[in-house]
């Protein structure tokens, strides 16, 4: 595997209105620093890594500025403004990126305890598979409901939960957003693997960990703090 082949996208445009908090979650504090730096600090420190974009709300864009001046290999990061859903915030940080890196791993600054073990499958993977997300199998029994009534049940078995990182080369996915600009989707797409899935790209699976969930509720603070 080429050491150095792989850059970061870190959506951070959200503003975790789910927390009850006046700041985005992702700004709140967690086991001593904000939560974004968990995971951004992590990749920073990986020469697997040559580059990061973090795409930030625009009217935080100061607040990180000023909070990333002493951050550890400055020379790796740049911010963007993200857009007004997840995926076009990951649609600017993936267009902005300019190292030689042929693949992008998107994650989730609200997960903060990405392991390295998942990191670097994730790029194992990439190089001899292909695209990839990170995932949880189902564990509970899976029931499929309309207006408060079940309809069926589900092969528990076949479902998995999706995490991050996502993974795919660069080019493909820029290829990709360039399409979507002339054909619009349909849907809103929640992840990156389900704009490569509605264009017909393989996506693999990486085992998640349950240390990789994400943060949207103050419960889920409690939990990991």
């Amino acid at each position: 595997m080429d050491k150095k082949n792989f850059a970061v996208v870190l959506p951070a445009g959200g503003l975790g209105k789910r927390m009850g908090s006046n700041i985005p979650k992702q700004l709140m504090e967690l086991k001593g620093k904000r939560v974004y730096l968990h995971s951004l600090e992590k990749f920073l420190s990986l020469d697997e890594i040559v580059e990061v974009v973090l795409a930030v709300p625009a009217e935080w864009k100061t607040a990180f500025e000023e909070d990333l001046s002493k951050i550890p290999h400055p020379e790796k990061l740049k911010i963007v403004i993200g857009g007004s859903e997840r995926w076009e915030s990951v649609k600017n940080g993936v267009n902005a990126l300019t190292s030689d890196a042929q693949y992008v791993l998107v994650h989730d600054v609200a997960r903060p305890f990405l392991s390295e073990r998942i990191i670097k499958d994730v790029c194992s993977t990439l190089v001899n598979q292909g695209a990839c997300l990170v995932a949880k199998p189902a564990v509970d029994t899976i029931k499929v409901a309309r207006d408060g009534k079940v309809e069926k049940t589900i092969d528990r078995n076949t479902v998995w939960l999706a995490q991050t990182p996502q993974a795919a080369n660069i080019q493909v996915l820029k290829e990709l957003y360039s399409r979507m600009e002339k054909e619009p989707l349909h849907f809103t797409p929640t992840d990156e693997a389900s704009i490569l899935e509605y264009f017909g790209i393989p996506v693999y699976i990486v085992k998640g960990e349950a240390a990789n969930d994400k943060l949207t509720s103050p419960e889920d603070f409690a939990r990991f703090s």
